[in-house]
């Protein structure tokens, strides 16, 4: 890991790059994983910057995450958006892993809205579904608060009662409610992966009290509540993980359920963000 002052130093020389490509207008970020390409393409006049080209930031390694920031307009409300995110499992620790949100928080943005993709365990839920995040457990092994705190950044012991906004959980409920979309409420379980679970890992998992597991967004989450960001999170159920009747599971099954979701989650995130901005 990096000593923290080469970090800090690493986070400032990108934001200054980026403050130079695209300004300090955007309050909302977005991380756009597994169900959110297509809300990409309603981003107008974007200014896209492929991470590689960007000082220090990590490479997308998975093949369904594109690896460039985008910055433009969406219902004309200025957002920062990702397009991919990075994973432990790519070999990533904490702190690369969250860079992006560092940088985010410096360009200006306050509030962070992610997706991702999960497998659903919670015996109501169904492939296709819509996970709206309450809370989270993080059972990666890894916190990307590790090691010195830089106290301008945030406190050495931020609260978590509160991690995913509950405003903005209502804002989200309410744009569900208003297009008919069905939204599930329940708690994220993030591990390292890549490996999908065994029946036993789920049993045990659903006992702990999760509803749907992952390997992301904890610790972008936990970074954004460290700086002081509103954040809300989504899931996409790309799999039904019951243990008496689990079948395997394929990216390719995984892809196709985040597909058939997309709509309904691209139009719930995109009326955040217009609430939002008003």
């Amino acid at each position: 890991m990096q000593d923290l002052a080469t970090y800090r130093a690493h986070v400032n020389e990108a934001t200054e790059f980026l403050r130079e490509k695209v300004g300090g207008d955007a309050r909302i970020g977005l991380i756009l994983g597994t169900g959110l390409g297509k809300l990409a393409e309603e981003i107008e006049a974007a200014t896209i910057i492929h991470y590689g080209d960007i000082p220090h930031f990590p490479i997308s390694t998975v093949e369904s995450h594109h690896g460039r920031l985008l910055s433009g307009k969406l219902g004309g409300v200025p957002v920062l958006a990702m397009q991919g995110r990075f994973h432990l499992y790519e070999g990533y620790d904490g702190r690369q892993i969250t860079f992006p949100v560092r940088v985010m928080k410096q360009l200006g943005v306050e509030t962070l809205l992610v997706s991702n993709a999960a497998g659903g365990m919670n015996p109501l839920f169904r492939r296709g579904d819509l996970m709206l995040l309450t809370d989270h457990i993080n059972l990666q092994g890894v916190n990307p608060l590790t090691g010195p705190n830089a106290d301008e950044w945030g406190p050495r012991f931020p609260d978590m009662s509160e991690p995913y906004d509950r405003g903005l959980r209502d804002i989200a409920e309410q744009a569900a409610l208003n297009r008919a979309i069905r939204l599930q409420q329940g708690v994220y379980l993030a591990v390292e992966g890549p490996n999908l679970e065994t029946r036993a890992e789920y049993r045990f998992l659903r006992t702990i009290g999760a509803d749907a597991v992952g390997m992301s967004t904890v610790p972008e989450v936990i970074v954004g509540n460290h700086m002081g960001m509103r954040c809300m999170a989504i899931s996409v159920i790309t799999d039904e993980c019951f243990p008496d009747s689990l079948e395997p599971v394929s990216m390719e099954d995984v892809l196709a359920a985040a597909a058939e979701a997309e709509p309904s989650l691209t139009a719930i995130m995109r009326a955040v963000v217009e609430e939002i901005g008003k």
